[in-house]
């Protein structure tokens, strides 16, 4: 009797070993509950109509004079996240990134861009970085006129202006991964400052598994009876601009189109937003940017980090590279009576919770595969084993091939492979993410074929 007792002990032990243990649930946290809370449109208004009031922030523009151009607000952004980074006692590294620009298409005269920059650290992971820019610079009808008005109050002051509150907001907790919050110039001569951060970062080896760029995100007051009134667009592109030609030819062999790093980036902020903004959706856009137009986070995608863009669902174009003036009764320019501080409040909400949820989460999977190694109607999935000291496990999520958006998942446990039964590969599209003990999951890592 003794020795069945202790044989059925260690039956039902193994089977606790072979059954994993339930995710923790998908969730809504009381830690960006509370940022959430204190995203305010009122300081956004401020910023934005501080920006409006330099006159122009052309790059052309003037650097050495304290009131009007591109310098005067590259000071004050630069100031303002000193003071922000004095609140939370120095938490904030900020600096300037400058380099010298030589003359080319919208740039007549040689000029130093200077980007703006503020980095949390992170506690645990500081090497994981996430990314999030506005460009502060703007443009009338003439993109290299330095002279004329440029107010460019939601191109782009929408978007640094967001990326400052987000800033002050997000300051006061602490993340495991760091957090970059960068306002950018040179957007309007060709993408110039954040192309010189994303190349000096891939220099460097920086680990960015996400940049945001929020362009245009004002919420223009001409739309505001539209029915998608409150929704934002977040664009992700599928086949990635870095693509080789063998990456080429094995995404066509096996599908994959859809399934880039900057697509599933872009999934995760449509669902970290369903989950936590209900009222303010994400209308995500399978493109990586408007027709014939682009955004400071093609410099990242060219250079292999997912990166995605937020903008308004509507512009209106007579409030955008618009000389400041009426003409035939119709005003043209881009000035603060015409955007949404409340919508801009709402972007830069969903903002902070899709970056919090990553930043707190632990990696994406590295070497996510599928193995070729046998002839069979089930799918074998592999991993490397994750870093994060919380890891609680991961999970497998598929969906059918037609599906845009990952339709199931299954909680497998602190393992790095699993079978999926009776599942063909070439029937589903599977993924896989990684879950710490306090229910933050990573974006989904794609699996490529491999033996």
């Amino acid at each position: 009797m003794r020795f069945a007792v202790l044989a059925l002990c260690s039956l039902l032990f193994a089977t606790v070993l072979a059954f994993p243990q339930s995710a923790p649930p998908v969730k809504r946290t009381d830690l960006i509950n509370g940022l959430l809370n204190d995203v305010s449109a009122s300081k956004i208004e401020e910023y934005d109509r501080k920006l409006v009031s330099f006159g122009t922030r052309n790059t052309n523009s003037a650097q050495d004079d304290p009131d009007r151009g591109i310098g005067a607000a590259r000071d004050w952004i630069f100031e303002e996240f000193k003071r922000i980074s004095e609140a939370c006692g120095g938490c904030l590294e900020v600096r300037l990134q400058t380099y010298l620009q030589e003359p080319r298409p919208r740039v007549p005269k040689a000029i130093n861009i200077t980007n703006v920059i503020a980095t949390l650290k992170g506690t645990t992971d500081p090497d994981r970085v996430y990314v999030v820019s506005g460009h502060y610079d703007s443009m009338c009808s003439d993109p290299g006129d330095g002279e004329c008005d440029a107010p460019g109050a939601n191109d782009d002051a929408s978007g640094t202006s967001a990326v400052i509150e987000m800033a002050r907001v997000m300051s006061k907790k602490r993340y495991d991964a760091t957090i970059i919050f960068m306002a950018v110039a040179g957007e309007e001569q060709g993408l110039l400052g954040a192309t010189h951060f994303a190349e000096e970062a891939k220099k460097a080896g920086m680990n960015i598994e996400a940049m945001f760029t929020n362009d245009i995100i004002g919420g223009v007051k001409t739309f505001k009876d539209r029915p998608d009134r409150n929704t934002v667009r977040v664009f992700a592109e599928g086949v990635p601009s870095n693509e080789t030609e063998r990456e080429a030819g094995l995404r066509r062999s096996v599908g994959g189109e859809n399934d880039s790093a900057a697509r599933q980036l872009g999934r995760f902020v449509k669902e970290t937003a369903d989950l936590y903004s209900p009222d303010f959706k994400v209308s995500l856009i399978y493109r990586r940017d408007r027709y014939l137009r682009g955004g400071d986070h093609i410099p990242f995608l060219e250079r292999g980090y997912p990166a995605v863009r937020f903008t308004e669902p509507h512009e209106d174009y007579t409030h955008q590279h618009q000389n400041v003036r009426t003409e035939d009764g119709v005003f043209y320019g881009d000035t603060p009576e015409f955007i949404d501080f409340g919508y801009i409040a709402n972007v830069t909400k969903v903002n902070i919770a899709a970056l919090a949820s990553m930043a707190l989460a632990p990696p994406i999977p590295k070497e996510a595969g599928i193995s070729l190694t046998r002839l069979t109607n089930d799918t074998d999935l592999k991993w490397a084993a994750n870093s994060a000291a919380d890891i609680a496990g991961y999970e497998v999520v598929w969906r059918e091939t037609t599906a845009p958006f990952w339709t199931n998942s299954k909680f497998v446990g602190n393992v790095t492979s699993h079978t999926m039964a009776d599942m063909s590969k070439d029937n589903w599209f599977f993924g896989v993410r990684a879950v710490d003990k306090d229910g933050y999951r990573s974006p989904v890592a794609y699996p490529r074929p491999t033996r």
